[in-house]
């Protein structure tokens, strides 16, 4: 619907119209008659043979259809099948030409022309016309025709056509056409007995014109829309494009291209189509210079200090960083030196155009030259950046020395890269496939992950039938020991359908949270629902764990809109095991984030640094359902609110220490799982980017650790508005003993240092996110292409030790300081408080 307004401002009805730009559709036409009086010589029957004395006196004829625009053709020609004409020149048969409505420009006409077959391998042209596809106000031509053809000519199609169809001369005949169209459309109203009479009289009319007449009129028929249909010009956006060179990389620079039309300037920028392609003499330069016949000469180069330098430089980019043609020109030339440094092989191998056979059979021969490459450059190669087999199959030799506590750490990332590895019928080419199935036989406890990672995957359409395979290998490696680690999945997976399908029926019951309990301790208690007792099973969640049922006394259902279970496993060794089942929520972003800040604080240990982090275990079983460890803790809301807003006066309820002056009266192993807690979890939330952060998930164990939970935002996504940094309150400094005490300076000295620490490590966490691009993180899919260069944009590659010490620092000061997230907070802390 639109609404038209005429130049004073006058407002029409509304109507309703559709645009040439929205109708996918092909241009058709109906050739229905054609109205002509032949005039043919009388043929002596002496002379012509029989064959064609006894021809019809009506000539055969064809017509020929052609789309033109600007004086030039837009489709080929096509023409009517041969119909014998008796009495009349009628073919009522539709042409289909090859050109969408939606890319017919305004100045489109149809040119027709009638041919009359002479005689064998000769035609002449009877007559021709061409006719406008647009009206008035640029509307479509819809219905039927009535076209006359200039005789004995051919249609030129031109936009000044000799052969228009529309010549300005009018009879009768024209006048009633108008009427006709008028009622077709509906604007004169139909009434039967009055509309037979006006028939017969306009058929009457037409024959006497049409025998006074030696006009020729072509008749048409072009198809019937709801709507009028209006030309839309379409509208090019303005694209930015990369600077390419001639090795197909885009460079760092990108060049912004517009279409600028400023008032008194006669400058217009516009893109350039061809601007990404090879330039052909560069690309012959490239070929001739790193032919294999320049391999020997090339061997024996070694760049001056300079160069040493540029080279230095190059090798310290990030992942994500792309490499001009000037760069990849040097990594090329000195290949060979490179050979000894394992940082480069992945920026060499970035400078290979592997669309060129012989420079990739180069690139692949000089691997095992190569010195052996660390974890995270191996995880680079198996990115979606290298789709060569020999690289890929490369990068799984080298993850081969990692052992398996490494490899559980990035194992997600693993299953993730299997979606590059084209995995078709030869299932054997996938070496990451062959590998990750043998290290999983191996450990049962990595094996479990493994396969929990591949279901979770196999429910994605897409992927389906890759990670199915997969899955149905590691299945098949498992010989006649594995039988009883084969039939203790299956059972994991009737538990887990099991806790979905009871968590379901809990949120559609419509009675209060007490007596939903009690029925879920029913449900459980009850030996015929197989929960309470069975046999020794591996927790999926921590198959380290094994469970022989569920607790039903000490089961309860959590206040939260998802009403989460939360169960209590009795285990073999007489302990229980305390896990929240979710349903309904989507648990593999959190997982994720779980598993980075178990990464981190893994390698914050490698440098004796161990701030007190408490990753506890979160396993996405379904794409709507999953587990997560219960840590028994407290909310630093509750614990603020309960204790007049001070974490100093809960602690001396349970940690009292009067003797420890320095720690003001608390346990100093307390302030220091708290200081140190506070400092890990600070910079690992501000390098994920993690937001929506409030004292309603910052908890805090027994022993005054704190640790975060919920990760529904991260890569600096926050609902509220100007978040800070980081989540750093007045209260929580004031249970260090404020800003010039001895515990906030070290809290701030083991910000930077774990800051330092990490960044040292910036490869290995930006391959790992880059992994991830395809995962259905929500997060990481809302922008896939930003994802790692969100991370390292908080890592600050670019600023030396010093330098990052002092940029973080102003981030802890603006973190305590910023008014609006404490305005947050306090607005927060009043819904919590009258929700409940």
């Amino acid at each position: 619907m639109s609404a038209m307004r005429d130049l004073s401002g006058k407002n029409y009805k509304d109507y309703s119209y559709c645009l040439t730009g929205k109708l996918d559709l092909n241009l058709s036409v109906r050739i229905n008659s054609l109205e002509w009086k032949p005039k043919r010589p009388q043929l002596d029957a002496t002379i012509v043979p029989y064959s064609a004395e006894r021809r019809s006196t009506y000539p055969d004829l064809y017509v020929t259809c052609q789309v033109f625009a600007g004086d030039q053709p837009l489709t080929v020609v096509l023409k009517t099948s041969y119909k014998p004409m008796s009495s009349k020149f009628a073919w009522n048969e539709w042409i289909t030409l090859p050109i969408k409505y939606r890319d017919l420009p305004l100045n489109s006409q149809l040119a027709f022309t009638v041919w009359d077959a002479a005689s064998p391998r000769k035609v002449e042209p009877i007559g021709g016309s061409t006719l406008r596809l647009f009206g008035p106000f640029n509307i479509i031509l819809t219905g039927p025709q009535k076209v006359r053809m200039w005789p004995e000519s051919e249609a030129d199609g031109n936009d000044t056509s000799k052969t228009p169809s529309e010549t300005g001369e009018k009879d009768e005949m024209d006048r009633f056409e108008k009427l006709l169209k008028k009622q077709d459309r509906g604007d004169i109203p139909k009434i039967e007995w009055l509309d037979n009479l006006a028939y017969r009289q306009i058929e009457q009319i037409h024959k006497k014109l049409l025998a006074q007449s030696d006009k020729m009129l072509l008749n048409i028929d072009l198809p019937k829309f709801d709507f009028p249909v209006i030309f839309d010009e379409h509208e090019y956006e303005s694209k930015v494009h990369g600077s390419f060179n001639s090795f197909g990389g885009s460079a760092s620079n990108s060049i912004p291209s517009f279409h600028t039309n400023m008032p008194g300037s006669s400058i217009f920028i516009v893109d350039d189509p061809e601007i990404a392609r090879e330039n052909p003499v560069e690309a012959k330069h490239r070929r001739l210079v790193r032919s294999h016949r320049n391999g020997p000469l090339d061997r024996q180069l070694k760049p001056n200090p300079k160069i040493r330098d540029e080279l230095a430089q190059i090798l310290r980019y990030p992942p994500s960083h792309s490499l001009t043609g000037e760069e990849k020109d040097l990594l090329w030339k000195f290949r060979y030196y490179l050979t000894r440094d394992k940082r480069a092989l992945t920026k060499f191998l970035k400078s290979v155009v592997w669309s060129d056979p012989a420079e990739a059979k180069q690139a692949v021969d000089l691997l095992p030259a190569w010195v052996d490459i660390d974890v995270d450059d191996a995880l680079e190669l198996l990115g979606s950046s290298f789709e060569n087999r020999e690289v890929r199959a490369y990068a799984v030799t080298q993850l081969r020395s990692a052992n398996d506590d490494d490899l559980l750490l990035f194992l997600l990332q693993l299953v993730q890269g299997l979606k590059f590895e084209h995995i078709d019928s030869n299932f054997g080419e996938s070496n990451l496939a062959a590998f990750l199935i043998e290290r999983a036989v191996k450990n049962p406890i990595l094996g479990n992950y493994f396969h929990w990672y591949l279901m979770i995957e196999y429910e994605d359409v897409a992927v389906k039938k890759m990670y199915g395979k997969v899955s149905y290998q590691y299945m098949s490696a498992m010989t006649a020991s594995g039988i009883q680690r084969r039939e203790s999945l299956r059972r994991q997976g009737e538990l887990i359908e099991t806790l979905a399908n009871l968590a379901k029926s809990v949120k559609q019951m419509r009675e209060s949270r007490p007596k939903k309990i009690e029925k879920l301790r029913e449900y459980i208690s009850d030996p015929k629902n197989g929960l309470v007792t069975f046999k020794p099973l591996a927790l999926p969640l921590d198959p380290r764990i094994e469970v022989t049922g569920i607790v039903p006394e000490r089961t309860g259902i959590f206040k939260s809109n998802l009403l989460p279970l939360h169960l209590t496993f009795s285990c073999t060794d007489g302990s229980l095991y305390q896990a929240i089942f979710k349903s309904g929520d989507d648990l593999r972003q959190d997982q994720l984030v779980i598993q980075l800040i178990t990464l981190m604080d893994d390698l914050l240990r490698k440098e004796n640094l161990d701030l007190k982090l408490m990753p506890y275990k979160v396993l996405a079983t379904g794409a709507d359902h999953g587990m997560v460890q219960f840590v028994q803790s407290m909310s630093l809301a509750n614990v603020l609110n309960e204790n007049n807003g001070s974490l100093l006066m809960y602690w001396r309820k349970y940690h009292l220490d009067e003797r420890s002056v320095e720690t003001f009266g608390v346990r100093p192993e307390v302030m220091d799982n708290y200081v140190k807690s506070c400092a890990g979890y600070s910079v690992i939330m501000y390098l994920l980017g993690v937001g929506d952060r409030h004292l309603d998930n910052l908890l805090m164990s027994p022993n005054g650790n704190i640790f975060h939970v919920d990760f529904g935002f991260i890569l600096g996504r926050d609902p509220k508005p100007f978040p800070a940094p980081m989540k750093i309150t007045k209260e929580m400094v004031d249970a260090m003993g404020g800003f010039n005490s001895v515990h906030y300076q070290s809290f701030k000295s083991y910000c930077v240092t774990a800051y330092n620490i990490l960044r040292k490590s910036a490869n290995l966490i930006l391959n790992l996110f880059g992994l991830m691009v395809d995962a259905n993180i929500p997060d990481i899919k809302a922008e896939p292409d930003k994802a790692v260069w969100k991370v390292e944009e908080r890592f600050q590659l670019n600023l030396t030790d010093d330098e990052a010490i002092k940029f973080f620092q102003n981030l802890i000061n603006e973190s305590v300081s910023a008014m609006i997230p404490q305005i947050a907070e306090a607005i927060h802390g009043w819904t919590q408080h009258w929700r409940k």
